[in-house]
């Protein structure tokens, strides 16, 4: 595991651990609690001398990467090229951002992918602080760390997963979490948009049992993985957030055309709002094909609920500050609604 400790890291462990799967752990050492079980070995992903330590701990019969999300596919490359004489098989998490069309159209596996060499430093991509059009810095970094992956074992060893959003217990982005609060303190809430308008996030507990699952497969594998088109609705969600925290709010939704007028941030701060006509139209049937099974919202929901309310709390993140609107904010536009 290149994680471990955090979020999606930490339930791919969990979950590795209760197949009885043996498994070692490579992470900084800095943030998150080792879970019990696991040999950890501590090191940086940008040290050349601490990722040859670490393959020298191996064979192993697979590596899941769930930690290169803030790294350059140069440093992806450099772990790429170590493990690859020491690992049959490859699983990478990546990204629906790596697509040209996401957000702005529908989206499937045949849809083209953003450009981004493998050897590609952090800088690639990167927009002046002026630019006023899409931002594709992030895209065109995952879509290099996927070919970093290809470079390093090829189109036979390797599985590209590309989840949307992801969502449950430990959630350090700080989404999930938001509505829950905002649930809980009641009053009229700002619901945004349409609430039949379908969403895919997926829990963190089915993308590590995926996860696992790919690194039991032959052959390249890449998939799309997010909750089925339409299953999954804005206004289940929050409802399943009120039920979870008996609150006695009252959803008072107002409709994109109001919220885009109102100077709002899409995406943070109302979190999981976004009129982009692509963000929850992504194919992930390939992914339930290869067995792939997302729960109900509403479970991940309640299960995060309790989480939360047993005192824990997130590895500490910048993200987490980002979401949810002010509560001065919110009243402002809720009163010019009449």
């Amino acid at each position: 595991m290149l994680g471990g400790t955090w979020f999606l890291g930490r339930a791919v462990v969990v979950e590795a651990l209760s197949r009885g799967w043996e498994v070692t752990t490579f992470t900084r050492g800095r943030s998150g609690i080792p879970v019990p079980g696991a040999v950890a070995v501590h090191g940086d992903r940008e040290n050349a001398d601490d990722v040859a330590r670490l393959a020298a701990q191996g064979p192993w019969d697979a590596v899941v990467d769930t930690s290169a999300s803030e790294l350059a596919p140069v440093t992806v490359l450099l772990g790429t090229r170590a493990l690859a004489p020491v690992a049959a098989r490859y699983v990478y998490i990546s990204t629906v951002n790596v697509y040209e069309g996401w957000p702005s159209e529908p989206l499937s596996l045949d849809s083209p992918v953003l450009d981004g060499p493998p050897d590609a430093d952090v800088d690639y991509g990167r927009l002046p602080a002026d630019w006023t059009g899409p931002d594709y810095y992030y895209g065109r970094q995952k879509a290099g760390a996927e070919r970093a992956v290809l470079a390093a074992f090829g189109a036979d060893r390797a599985s590209l997963l590309r989840p949307g959003v992801i969502l449950g217990p430990g959630e350090y982005v700080g989404r999930l979490p938001w509505w829950l609060r905002r649930a809980e303190r009641g009053g009229r809430i700002l619901a945004p948009g349409d609430p039949r308008k379908t969403i895919q996030p997926v829990d963190v507990r089915d993308v590590a049992a995926f996860a696992l699952d790919q690194a039991q497969q032959t052959g390249l594998q890449v998939h799309n993985v997010v909750a089925p088109i339409g299953r999954e609705t804005m206004g289940g969600f929050l409802e399943a957030c009120m039920t979870a925290t008996s609150s006695t709010g009252e959803l008072v939704w107002v409709p994109d055309e109001v919220l885009l007028r109102s100077d709002l941030r899409q995406w943070s701060e109302i979190p999981l709002w976004r009129t982009h006509p692509g963000v929850w139209q992504v194919d992930g049937t390939s992914a339930v094909a290869a067995g792939f099974r997302s729960r109900p919202i509403a479970e991940t929901v309640a299960d995060t609920w309790a989480w939360l309310s047993q005192g824990n709390l997130p590895v500490p993140h910048a993200r987490w500050g980002e979401h949810g609107i002010s509560p001065e904010k919110e009243i402002n536009i809720l009163a010019g609604l009449g």
